[in-house]
C-alpha cells in the first residue's frame, strides 16, 4: 500500500505534530476511511450554518475531483442511498455536530469556545443510515473552513493551485487514516495581508482578467487567504480604487469567505482613500470640516452592516501624509472619541463592542510616543520601517494591555530612500527574527504585511501567515520550510535543490534591493566582490535552468514564476549592472574592452525586457501585467515612468596592442592611486596559503601577445602567456615546499607590446603559530554564527539563524524578550579565536542586522574585547532618533545596505593567538560579521570575505 505522510497546517508539522496519513491504494486496510474509492461518499453540511461552511464544503468537492476527478455529491440532508460521509460543521451551530456531541460519539471539549480551532475524526456509525462519517468539527466557522482545507492540501492541492499554476497530482483512489486529530488554535489572532502599491501590475492584471478589483477578482483572493489559514484583509486602496464601493458584492463576498475585511492605516472608519474625492466635501482637516468628515466616516460604518470587520481609528493627512507639522494630540483624542460615538450612534452598541484598530504608522508614533493612549478595547497597532525593521514594541508592564497589539510589516514599499517593488527582495530568516521578537515582546492579536503585487511575493507570503499560525518557529526549522515548501509545490524529488535556490535568491535580493543596484554597488577591483556575486547568480540560474528542464510538464509554469523567473531576471539585472561597472572602470584605464562592455550594457538591458515579455507569455498570458513594474534607473524614491538602461561609455583605443595591467592585492600605484601597474604583490603567507591575479589587458584594437616570466622555480603561475583581444587573469600562488630558508622575495616580469614590467613576489618573514581565523594583510573577517565558545545562562542562550544575512548566517539571543545582562566571566558571550601577524592598534567593524531602537530607551547594547582588555559597550543606536518620514542619514544607510556597522578601537600586544569576546546586554541585537582591519581594509560592499581557519 502506498500511503503519504500529509501535514495538515503547518509546513513546520515537527512544531506541533499535526499530521494525517494518506493513502492512494485501491485496497487500503480497515483502519483507513476511504474518501474516493469502493463504495460512494457524500459531503453533509447543515444549510442553516455560516455561509462559510457550504462554501468551503463546495471547495473541498472541488478539490476532491481535482485529484481524482470524482464528483462527490454535497447534501444538507442524510442521504438513504449512500453509507458514507464527510461531515462539516462548527460545534455550536451544525446541527449534526451537535447531535453528535449530545449522544458522545464525538468530544470536542478541547476546542469548544476557542478561536480557530477544529478536530478531524472518524466516528462509527453516527447516524442511522451513515455506517462511518469522517468528521471535520470546528470551533466556530473559520476553525471549520481550517479543518476542511487542511484535507484538502493533505490529498496534495497546493493553497497556490491557482494563484501560481502548481499543479494536482492525478489519483484514483484516496483514503485517510482513522485517526483523531486535534489541531491547536492560531498563535496570533488575526492574520493578514495588505494588497498595496497595486499599479501598474497587479491592477493591470485584474482589469484584463476580471474588468477590475470586482468581487470576481477578490474571490480568489479570498479563497487563497483562507488556505494559507490567514483571515484578514486591506484591500487594494490606490486611486481610483475603492473596495467596498467600487462593487457592493466586495465586502459580502469577503464575510462569506470568513475574511475580516479592515481599512489601511490611513483610512479610517472603513471608508477608503478615494471615496473622499468622490463623496467628501471640501478639505481633509478635521479642525476645518469636522461635520463633512463625521457625515462620512459614519457612511463607511453604516456600509458595515454586521459583516466581520476590524475598524481602523484615528486620522492622517490625505494621501498618505502627516496630519500638519505639529503632534496634536489633543485633536487626535477628540478625532477618536468622535469616531467612536459614530460606531456607537451606528450600531447601537457600546463602541467596545466593535473591534478596532488604532495604526501608529510613521508619524502617527509620535503621539503614542508623547503619551497618547486610546480607550483600553482599541487594539494598537505598531509598524515596521517599511524596510522590515520593527520600530516599537509593548514595555513587559504594558503587555497585559485588554485591547492587544498588532503588527503591520512590509514586503513591499512605495516610499524613500528608493521604492522596492518588483521583485521578492525578504529573507524568511529576517521575518523570523523581526516577527519572532514581535511575538515575544507581546504581540499577538494581528499580523498584517504589506504583499504589494501578491506576486512574486508568494513564498514569503505562505512563510508570514504559516508562522502567524504557529509562533513556535525556531531559527532551526527555517531551513526545513524552505524544502517542505518546496516539496508542496513541485513534489519530492527536488525539493531540497529548490529550497535552497530559493533561499539563496532571496539572500542575493537582500544585499541590497534590485532598485537601488548602481554599476559600483560591488567592487569591481577588491576581494573579487564583483566576480563572485556574479558568479553566484550564474550558478544559480543554471541551477534553476537545470531543474526546469528536469521536471516533468505539469510543473514547469509553477517552477517559472516561482523559481525560474526571478532567479533568471535578478541575475540578468545584476549582471547588466556589473557590466556598465566595468564599462566605466575600464574606459579610465584605457582598456580596449571597455567598449565590449558598452555592447553588454546593451544587450543585457535589452534581455531584461525579453524575460519579461517570457514571464507574460506564460500559460496563454494568464499573468501578463505582473512585472510590469519598472526597476531600471531610478534617480529618487518612485520609480521612473519607463526602464533606463545604465549610462556607459565608448573610447577609442590606440591602433596597435598596448600592454597593460592590475594586480589583485598589489601595493598600490603612487601615480594611478590603485593597483594597476603596482610594482609589488602584498606578501604571501604559508597559512593564508594566497593565489592572487594579474589581469593583464589590452589597451589597443589589435590582439596583445603577453608573457610572464617567473624568478623562482617556486613561484607557481596558472598560465606563462597567450593572445589576448581584451584582457586575461594569470593566479600567482607559492609552492612552500620550494622555498629556500630566509627567502622574502622573488619576481615575475610581465611582457607585451613592446614593454616589460617587473613585480615583486613578497614573502612574510616572520609566520607566528596560527589559531582561528588567521589575519591576511591587515585584515580578519569573522563569521559570527561561527563561535569558537559560547556562554549560555539559565536565563539566556545563543541562536544561530541558517542564512541570515548579506553573507553567511547570523547568531543572536533567546528568547528575544531576555532580561538586560551585565558583562562578565559567567555572562552570555561569544569566544572567537583569531591569529594576528602583528601587534598594533586594531579597529573592529561590527556587521549587524539594521535592528531598530524597539525598546525606545537609550539604545540597543552589546560589550566586546580582545583578550582581557576591559569590555567596551556598544550602543548600536547612539546619536540615533527613530525614524520618521524624514528619513535621517543614519536609517537611510542601514536599510540601502541591509547592514548596520559598529566600530570600536583595541589594541593587539603581541603577534599570535587571541580571543575576541562579544557580550550579550540587551536582547534583540543580531551579529552577522566581525571584520578586525589593522591597515589592510579595502573598499567593498560585502566586507571582506571570511578569513582562514587554523585548527590548532
Amino acid at each position: 500500500m502506498f500511503c503519504r505522510i500529509a501535514f495538515l497546517f503547518s509546513l513546520l508539522p515537527v512544531l506541533c505534530g499535526a499530521q494525517v496519513t494518506i493513502s492512494y491504494d485501491s485496497k487500503p486496510t480497515n483502519d483507513f476511511f476511504r474518501i474516493v474509492g469502493g463504495q460512494p461518499t457524500y459531503l453533509l453540511t447543515d444549510s442553516l450554518e455560516d455561509p462559510l461552511i457550504g462554501r468551503v464544503a463546495g471547495m473541498l468537492v472541488d478539490d476532491i475531483e481535482r485529484v481524482t476527478d470524482q464528483q462527490l455529491p454535497l447534501r444538507s440532508a442524510i442521504s438513504n442511498n449512500l453509507s458514507r460521509a464527510i461531515i462539516i460543521g462548527t460545534v455550536e451551530h451544525s446541527k449534526y455536530i451537535r447531535q453528535l456531541l449530545d449522544r458522545k460519539k464525538l468530544d470536542a471539549s478541547t476546542i469548544v469556545g476557542q478561536w480557530e480551532r477544529y478536530l478531524i475524526e472518524t466516528v462509527q456509525n453516527p447516524f442511522p443510515g451513515i455506517k462511518e462519517a469522517l468528521v471535520i468539527a470546528g470551533s466556530d466557522r473559520r476553525g471549520a473552513a481550517y479543518g476542511a482545507l487542511a484535507l484538502s492540501e493533505a490529498i496534495g492541492v497546493s493553497p497556490w493551485y491557482y494563484w501560481a499554476d502548481v499543479p494536482v497530482i492525478k489519483e484514483e483512489n484516496v483514503s485517510i487514516k482513522k485517526e483523531r486529530f486535534v489541531s491547536k488554535g492560531p498563535s496570533v489572532k488575526y492574520r493578514g495581508i495588505f494588497l498595496n502599491d497595486e499599479a501598474p501590475a497587479l491592477r493591470g492584471w485584474a482589469e484584463e482578467q476580471f474588468g477590475g478589483f470586482n468581487h470576481e477578482f477578490y474571490e480568489k483572493v479570498f479563497e487563497l487567504i483562507l488556505r494559507l489559514k490567514g483571515n484578514y484583509l486591506w484591500p487594494a486602496m490606490w486611486r481610483p480604487t475603492a473596495f467596498a464601493d467600487d462593487d457592493s458584492l466586495n465586502a459580502k463576498l469577503a464575510d462569506e469567505y470568513g475574511i475580516v475585511v479592515s481599512t489601511s492605516h490611513h483610512e479610517p472608519m472603513m471608508r477608503a482613500h478615494d471615496e473622499w474625492s468622490r463623496y467628501g466635501g471640501g478639505e481633509w482637516n478635521y479642525q476645518t470640516n469636522k461635520e463633512e468628515l463625521q457625515e462620512f466616516w459614519r457612511g463607511g460604518v453604516e456600509r458595515m452592516q454586521d459583516y466581520e470587520s476590524v475598524v481602523t481609528v484615528g486620522m492622517r493627512g490625505d494621501g498618505d501624509e502627516a496630519m500638519g507639522e505639529r503632534t496634536a494630540v489633543k485633536l487626535m483624542q477628540e478625532i477618536v472619541r468622535d469616531q467612536r460615538t459614530i460606531i456607537e450612534e451606528v450600531t447601537g452598541r457600546s463602541a467596545d463592542q466593535t473591534p478596532q484598530v488604532w495604526a501608529i504608522y510613521k508619524e502617527v508614533q509620535d503621539y503614542y510616543d508623547k503619551g497618547m493612549r486610546v480607550p483600553n478595547d482599541i487594539m494598537v497597532l505598531f509598524c515596521d520601517d517599511n524596510w522590515g525593521n520593527v520600530r516599537i514594541l509593548p514595555k513587559k508592564a504594558d503587555q497585559d494591555y485588554p485591547g492587544g497589539y498588532g503588527m503591520y510589516y512590509h514586503f513591499d514599499f512605495v516610499g524613500g530612500p528608493v521604492s522596492y517593488r518588483w521583485q521578492n527582495v525578504t529573507q524568511i530568516e529576517r521575518v523570523w527574527e523581526q516577527m519572532n521578537l514581535t511575538y515575544e515582546w507581546g504581540v499577538h492579536d494581528l499580523w498584517i504585511v504589506n504583499v504589494g503585487d501578491l506576486k512574486p511575493m508568494e513564498f514569503p507570503i505562505s512563510f508570514f501567515l504559516d508562522f502567524a499560525w504557529n509562533a513556535e518557529m525556531k531559527a532551526a526549522d527555517l531551513p526545513s520550510y524552505y524544502t517542505n515548501w518546496a516539496k508542496q509545490q513541485f513534489g519530492a524529488q527536488y525539493a531540497q535543490e529548490i529550497g535552497d535556490i530559493i533561499s539563496l535568491y532571496t539572500k542575493y535580493n537582500a544585499r541590497r534591493t534590485p532598485e537601488m543596484l548602481k554599476p559600483d554597488t560591488y567592487s569591481l577591483e577588491n576581494y573579487r566582490e564583483a566576480d563572485e556575486v556574479l558568479a553566484e547568480w550564474q550558478h544559480l540560474a543554471s541551477r534553476s535552468q537545470q531543474i526546469y528542464e528536469s521536471l516533468s510538464a505539469p510543473y514547469r509554469d509553477a517552477f517559472y514564476q516561482l523559481v525560474l523567473s526571478p532567479v533568471l531576471l535578478c541575475a540578468n539585472l545584476n549582471e547588466m549592472y556589473i557590466a556598465a561597472g566595468e564599462n566605466q572602470l575600464y574606459a579610465r584605464q584605457g582598456r580596449a574592452s571597455a567598449n565590449f562592455y558598452a555592447d553588454k550594457t546593451k544587450e543585457l538591458f535589452t534581455k531584461d525586457a525579453e524575460l519579461t515579455e517570457d514571464y507574460h507569455q506564460l500559460n496563454d498570458g494568464k499573468w501578463n501585467h505582473f512585472m510590469d513594474q519598472t526597476h531600471i534607473g531610478y534617480e529618487s524614491w518612485n520609480n521612473p515612468p519607463v526602464n533606463k538602461m545604465p549610462p556607459v561609455t565608448y573610447i577609442q583605443p590606440r591602433a596597435n596592442a598596448g600592454l597593460g595591467y592590475l594586480l589583485e592585492q598589489g601595493e598600490p600605484s603612487p601615480w594611478t592611486r590603485s593597483t594597476l601597474f603596482s610594482s609589488t604583490f602584498q606578501p604571501f603567507d604559508p597559512v593564508n596559503d594566497q593565489e592572487y591575479y594579474i589581469e593583464v589587458f589590452n589597451q589597443g584594437k589589435t590582439p596583445l601577445d603577453y608573457s610572464i616570466q617567473t624568478s623562482e622555480d617556486w613561484i607557481k603561475l596558472s598560465s606563462t602567456g597567450g593572445t589576448i583581444e581584451y584582457e586575461e587573469k594569470v593566479y600567482v600562488s607559492i609552492d612552500w615546499g620550494k622555498v629556500p630558508e630566509g627567502t622574502v622575495k622573488g619576481e615575475v616580469t610581465i611582457s607585451g607590446g613592446g614593454r616589460d614590467f617587473k613585480v615583486t613576489v613578497p614573502l612574510r618573514s616572520f609566520m607566528p603559530v596560527a589559531a582561528g581565523f588567521v589575519e591576511n594583510n591587515g585584515v580578519i573577517a569573522i563569521d559570527a554564527a561561527k563561535p569558537d565558545k559560547m556562554v549560555t545562562t539559565k536565563e539566556v542562550t545563543w541562536s544561530v539563524v541558517p542564512n541570515m544575512g548579506r553573507t553567511g548566517s547570523s547568531i543572536t539571543m533567546e528568547p528575544a524578550d531576555a532580561p538586560v545582562q551585565q558583562t562578565g566571566k559567567k555572562s552570555p558571550m561569544l569566544q572567537y579565536t583569531f591569529t594576528a601577524l602583528d601587534s598594533g592598534q586594531v579597529t573592529i567593524a561590527t556587521y549587524l542586522s539594521p535592528t531598530l531602537n524597539y525598546k525606545k530607551e537609550d539604545g540597543l547594547k552589546y560589550a566586546i574585547a580582545i583578550d582581557d582588555e576591559e569590555p567596551q559597550v556598544i550602543n548600536i543606536h547612539e546619536g540615533e532618533t527613530q525614524p520618521d518620514w524624514e528619513y535621517p542619514d543614519w536609517w537611510n544607510n542601514s536599510v540601502t545596505d541591509h547592514i548596520k556597522k559598529k566600530l570600536s578601537t583595541h589594541r593587539v600586544n603581541k603577534p599570535g593567538v587571541h580571543t575576541l569576546k562579544v557580550w550579550m546586554i540587551d536582547p534583540g541585537v543580531v551579529f552577522q560579521k566581525f571584520v578586525l582591519n589593522s591597515g589592510g581594509l579595502k573598499e567593498s560592499y560585502l566586507g571582506p570575505p571570511t578569513s582562514v581557519y587554523a585548527e590548532e
